[in-house]
């Protein structure tokens, strides 16, 4: 599986542009979807420094993504491109219809018929 996560506001407070504190929520979630060896897009505005800045803090929090607002390099691979859309089977961020809820990582099961 891959998420993508938003950054401030659904990891962190929403204090941009600082880091607000870590929401011990989605620092589970993301610690739970690592340990089942699913993958993380941190997907944000942020760029720059304030890019940066966030990607020091998840350093620091042992909580880096496998990729920041790009797509994975075996998605590159299956669609022969890189697009602009950024594929994930998850998308979470604060900004989500309904709001903002972690649960536990479900794996998707697909069945072939």
């Amino acid at each position: 599986m891959i998420f993508a996560i938003d950054f401030d506001g659904t990891i962190v407070e929403n204090k941009f542009p600082a880091i607000g504190k870590l929401n011990p929520d989605a620092e589970r979630f993301i610690r739970e979807l690592r340990k089942r060896g699913d993958q993380w897009i941190l997907y944000t505005m942020r760029e720059g420094t304030w890019l940066d800045v966030a990607l020091d803090f998840l350093a620091i929090h042992d909580l880096l993504p496998d990729a920041v607002n790009d797509n994975l390099p075996s998605i590159c691979e299956f669609y022969h491109n890189n697009p602009r859309k950024i594929f994930a089977n998850v998308y979470i961020d604060d900004h989500n219809a309904g709001g903002l809820r972690f649960a536990a990582p479900v794996a998707l099961q697909h069945k072939n018929k």
